[in-house]
């Protein structure tokens, strides 16, 4: 197998010969080696020897370039070359005048141009192809745009589709008016099939390079294009396109998006939906989701309350989650932002707090509470006093939860606010039995072992609100929607009956008492996400995962989980781990010493907290002396020879961090002095016969951690940073699985196997003294 030599390294063969199969270096001074240069006795030889191949260097790629109806060249592409050279070469090779009007372009993928910004893309192994320059590209393209041949301009746009989504060609079809041209095409609609098509798609891979602002298009070019959404055309590929392009104009344009919202009935957008074409089905909810997005709180209610009615809720569980054709990455997306705008439509109550003077809400109170108890006195036809009846329902109140005898102080507590009440109705209302249940069950129990209901309620409330992330901004990417959730309405308070019917079966799992509630809601807590994760597609199978993850499966995974990540707990490896201590920490103290080496630019603080001036400090290569100096904002950063001022290191005294430094202290205590302490650091050292200190404000926490390490270890002391235990602990895990890769699979025993005794005789030991014939 050939071996690999980079250029003007030194091969290491003595002059005595290569050794195998290698022709020996003749000696003296005048001697010549295998290739006929000249090598002397007291160095080592350079040549390249045979059967040895070079390593070309690092900026040089092997391509190959092609072209129609030429042979293909296998050439070693410069990167340091400029491009311009480069095609005059590869011209040259093929006979061609006029090197400025080609350019070189991917031959696989979008076919895309190489320019000096992206041609760090090209790889060992890549193949280009010669074409004609994106200018003049796009010149002969947009001049077959205005043909009076329909073929003509259909010919064009084929071979504009493709390239409008090279930023390169496209800047130059934007420069020559191109996207006015595509939508004079739009506007006109001469021809309503294959050429509009095509010009919708080409207009569309234009504008999303972001050159031209959405909000330039006009208002009869919208209102065209939402006539081919309106209207029934024969050619499918058009409406999505159109929808596509809408969408777009939505998201970007307040003002345009609420014309589409007022030219697109949302009936029509359900037609879209119901045609079983999956790429109009996902342009038409990607223009629903948009149209919902622009539109305020009040609006977005009605248009929910509309397609629900229209049954939208339906059509998506059964037609499109449950397609038999996979769902598509863009399909989910939308799912999610739906499911998080039908979500957000809780944000207002979750943000109110209860109002202990409004009629309505005490009502509510009460209907809770008598759904529960027996309204003594009241049912009976007795007459109570005020004073009795205030007594009756506070008691009834604690028995139900709340944490005080008024109701309304539990609740003014903001998330979960209204939206806590709203869930403890929905359960007695809807699940009277499983709430009666739950509140007289724990009214029985002994003291201190009664589950809340009110406030195991808000709490959960607040859980489910953070793991469904109600009220938060969409994602732009995520694909995380939860299929049950378009399997039936009110999905929120569905879960929530489900979950706080969890909540008392933990509580009597862990047998808990008050002490131990948020301990209970951390399990039901990770119960409800892990269920979650698997994305059940109904509620019922949602109740069935959940109520089989009990509190003792909850503590299996979590010590499955723990040594999967941690590794075995086994005193030989942590053993191992301590032997492996001294030598890791000693590699640390290294990489902290060689960042102090290598210096760090700080800021000066005055006593008016500005933060002019700057300052650069290192330290010496033999780790003696600490040099310092004052330097301008942008200079580069200094020699050492330039740095005037020196502290030794034997005369450093202590390190001083936070409220000890003198730079800093007694500054107050406001927010910004507290930032200055967690990056203050000083150093004492002697001078003649006083103590003076050097100051330091660290740029970034991370700058804190690096310096005072380095610092403690030149002084001799412990490095006891959080970085420090952060970078030992990842250190050790490396470490220790390097060490184990041979054991994988193999169990290793708590205790080390006993040592045999010894054996009765000696006589099988090997006598070296003895030589073999």
């Amino acid at each position: 197998m050939a071996r690999s030599l980079s250029l003007g390294r030194e091969c290491g063969t003595p002059r005595s010969g290569l050794g195998k199969g290698g022709p020996p270096h003749p000696q003296g001074p005048q001697a010549r080696c295998a290739l006929g240069r000249r090598c002397t006795v007291s160095e080592k030889c350079r040549c390249p020897r045979p059967g040895w191949t070079m390593t070309p260097p690092w900026n040089v790629v092997k391509i190959a370039i092609q072209m129609r109806d030429a042979i293909p060249q296998l050439i070693q592409l410069d990167q340091a070359k400029p491009l311009a050279a480069v095609l005059k070469e590869v011209c040259d090779a093929w006979s061609l005048t006029h090197s400025e009007r080609y350019a070189l372009q991917f031959a696989d993928g979008h076919r895309r141009y190489i320019t000096e910004n992206n041609r760090a893309e090209i790889k060992n192994g890549s193949i280009l192809c010669l074409s004609t320059a994106p200018d003049l590209e796009a010149e002969q393209l947009l001049g077959g745009l205005q043909s009076d041949s329909r073929e003509g301009r259909r010919e064009a746009l084929r071979r504009l589709v493709p390239l409008a989504s090279d930023m390169t060609f496209a800047r130059e079809v934007i420069s020559r008016n191109g996207l006015q041209r595509l939508g004079t095409i739009i506007e006109d609609g001469d021809d309503l099939g294959e050429v509009l098509a095509l010009s919708l798609r080409a207009f569309l891979e234009l504008m999303e390079h972001g050159v031209v602002s959405w909000e330039t298009l006009s208002i009869p070019f919208v209102r065209k294009v939402v006539c081919y959404v309106n209207m029934n055309l024969m050619d499918a590929s058009v409406p999505p396109l159109a929808l596509g392009l809408l969408e777009s104009v939505t998201l970007s344009s307040p003002a345009l998006g609420q014309l589409v919202k007022s030219e697109v009935p949302l009936d029509r957008l359900l037609v879209h939906l119901q045609v079983m074409n999956q790429q109009l089905q996902t342009k038409a909810m990607a223009l629903l989701t948009a149209l919902l997005q622009g539109a305020s709180p009040v609006e977005r209610k009605h248009m929910l309350d509309y397609l629900w009615q229209r049954n939208l809720r339906q059509f998506i569980y059964k037609n499109i989650i449950h397609s038999a054709a996979p769902m598509g990455d863009e399909m989910a997306h939308h799912l999610y932002v739906l499911q998080a705008l039908i979500l957000g439509l809780l944000e207002p109550r979750m943000r109110m707090p209860l109002d202990p003077y409004s009629q309505e809400q005490r009502e509510q109170l009460q209907v809770l509470r008598q759904a529960a108890f027996e309204v003594e006195g009241e049912s009976s036809g007795t007459g109570l006093s005020a004073d009795r009846r205030r007594s009756l329902c506070a008691r009834e109140f604690r028995k139900l939860g709340f944490s005080n005898s008024n109701p309304a102080q539990d609740l003014e507590r903001v998330p979960p606010g209204l939206l806590a009440l709203d869930n403890m109705l929905y359960f007695s209302r809807n699940a009277p039995s499983a709430y009666s249940r739950f509140v007289l069950e724990n009214s029985s129990r002994e003291d201190k072992h009664e589950c809340p209901f009110a406030r195991g309620s808000i709490q959960l409330t607040v859980l489910l609100c953070e793991l469904l992330h109600v009220g938060e901004p969409c994602s732009e990417t995520a694909q995380d929607f939860s299929p049950m959730f378009f399997g039936q309405d009110q999905s929120f308070h569905e879960l929530f009956c489900v979950g706080i019917q969890l909540l008392n079966k933990t509580w009597k799992e862990m047998r808990a008492t008050q002490e131990d509630f948020d301990k209970v809601m951390q399990v039901v807590r990770e119960q409800l996400a892990r269920t979650l994760a698997l994305k059940p597609t109904s509620l019922e199978l949602f109740r069935t995962k959940v109520n089989a993850l009990t509190y003792g499966e909850v503590l299996r995974l979590r010590q499955t989980e723990r040594l999967h990540q941690e590794g075995t707990l086994a005193p030989p490896i942590l053993e191992l781990r301590e032997k492996l201590k001294p030598e890791l920490m000693g590699l640390i103290r290294q990489q902290r010493l060689l960042h102090l080496c290598e210096g760090t630019l700080f800021r000066k603080i005055s006593s008016r907290r500005r933060q002019d001036k700057l300052w650069f400090c290192c330290l010496s290569p033999n780790h003696k002396l600490l040099q310092y100096g004052d330097m301008e904002e942008g200079a580069s950063p200094p020699t050492l020879e330039s740095l005037p001022e020196q502290l030794p290191v034997a005369d450093m005294r202590a390190l001083l961090t936070g409220k000890d430094c003198p730079h800093v202290r007694e500054k107050g205590s406001g927010k910004q002095n507290k930032d200055l302490y967690e990056l203050a650091f000083s150093i004492s050292y002697d001078c003649g016969e006083e103590e003076a200190y050097l100051n330091f404000i660290a740029p970034s926490k991370r700058e804190f951690y690096l310096w005072t390490d380095g610092l403690s270890a030149l002084l001799g002391n412990p490095m006891g940073s959080e970085q420090t235990r952060l970078d030992l602990e990842q250190l050790l895990t490396m470490e220790t699985k390097l060490r184990l890769l041979e054991l994988e699979n193999v169990p290793i025993p708590e205790r080390p196997p006993p040592v045999p005794p010894p054996p009765t005789n000696f006589n099988f030991c090997y006598d070296c003294s003895i030589a073999e014939p």
